[in-house]
């Protein structure tokens, strides 16, 4: 029970004077980042799928 207590208080005081946490603005900057990154890794996602649901379709119609 001890070693418990002692990790509570250690993750305590590390999470309270150790991190350095971002402040408001850099929070909202590097959230549009990763909505403006996520939103164009998904676009170019549907764009390789539709490009090989072509291809496969063509070359099934083949036969």
């Amino acid at each position: 029970m001890e070693k418990l207590k002692s990790f509570v208080a250690e993750s305590y005081d590390e999470m309270m004077h150790k991190v350095s946490w971002p402040k408001y603005r850099e929070l909202q900057s590097s959230s549009v980042l990763v909505l403006v990154a996520s939103l164009i890794f998904a676009l170019v996602i549907w764009a390789m799928d539709r490009v090989f649901e072509g291809a496969l379709e063509w070359f099934y119609n083949q036969f």
